[in-house]
């Protein structure tokens, strides 16, 4: 399908919940959108493997201010796992690099899996963006090579067996940054005696935000410009996790111009407003002065 446009750019300010189909990547996803809205600035709180599916927030305009904000967010994926094989990206389009028997039995992948809940260590995968020297691991890999990675510590919140038939299961994932859904495959498998693969991979929850409040692009495709427009959240919806300070007008004036201004509370980032206009992100310190770190241009 065509995402095309028939009219210039313009400054469109939002979030967009994506469902991203399988089979592209995350920045094609994101340009498709932007050519919907014809969107002057636009990008994303983070990839999704060409493999997975599932919700991509999409920044468009001063949301692109904190889409650094939900990088961190805690994440929540439903994975399909394969057993009995190996694969050079350890998903499901890599080459098969080594095949066993499947010998364990259902009993034994339930006690395997509190070793993988909570904090662990984990080794990030060759194919991954990670880089070495200025270079993404991948591009090293698709070269045939492989180099040391060190092993990083992850938090796996949940991990919940959803099913389980013969050589495959489904699991459930809510995860902190970093963590590699493909590496955690390959490391139950090896927990098993076993090998094990990533099949697929979708995205339900990425902080308070749910795939089942996304929209795909062949929807928005088919509305008019009007009806499309109703599918953007306000900036704000990627900094509920933090409080809201209101600021009086004059505060308000002195914030935007970026000088801090006095505030009670506690000290943190706080998102903050002037009447009902967001202002920006600010950050209390412990003498109780609000300061301007990222601030909302006026439309």
């Amino acid at each position: 399908m065509s995402w095309s446009i028939g009219k210039a750019w313009r400054r469109v300010d939002g979030v967009l919940l994506l469902d991203k189909p399988t089979g592209m990547t995350s920045n094609s996803a994101l340009q498709a959108a932007r050519r919907l809205f014809s969107a002057a600035k636009a990008g994303h709180t983070g990839t999704l493997d060409p493999l997975a599916s599932g919700l991509l927030p999409l920044c468009f305009g001063e949301a692109t201010k904190f889409a650094v904000d939900l990088l961190a967010a805690d994440k929540t994926y439903e994975a399909e796992l394969q057993f009995g094989a190996r694969t050079a990206t350890g998903d499901v389009d890599g080459l098969v690099v080594e095949r066993c028997p499947v010998n364990f039995r259902l009993a034994d992948l339930e006690a395997a899996l509190p070793r993988f809940r909570g904090t662990v260590r984990q080794i990030p995968p060759m194919y991954s963006a990670l880089k070495r020297d200025g270079k993404p691991l991948y591009e090293l890999a698709r070269q045939g090579l492989e180099v040391d990675r060190e092993a990083r510590e992850v938090t796996i919140h949940e991990l919940t067996l959803l099913d389980f038939s013969a050589d495959r299961c489904r699991l459930r994932v809510t995860c902190s940054k970093g963590t590699y859904i493909r590496s955690l495959a390959e490391d139950l498998g090896k927990a098993l005696a076993s090998l094990a693969h990533l099949t697929a991979l979708r995205r339900l929850a990425a902080g308070p935000l749910a795939v089942s409040d996304a929209v795909t692009l062949e929807h928005l495709a088919a509305l008019a410009d009007e009806d499309r427009r109703r599918w953007l959240l306000a900036p704000d919806r990627l900094l509920q996790s933090l409080p809201p300070v209101y600021l009086d007008e004059d505060d308000a004036l002195r914030f935007v111009h970026g000088n801090p201004v006095r505030s009670g509370g506690l000290p943190g980032k706080c998102r903050v407003y002037g009447g009902h206009r967001l202002l920006g992100l600010g950050e209390r310190d412990e003498q109780g002065s609000l300061r301007p770190r990222r601030i909302v241009a006026s439309a």
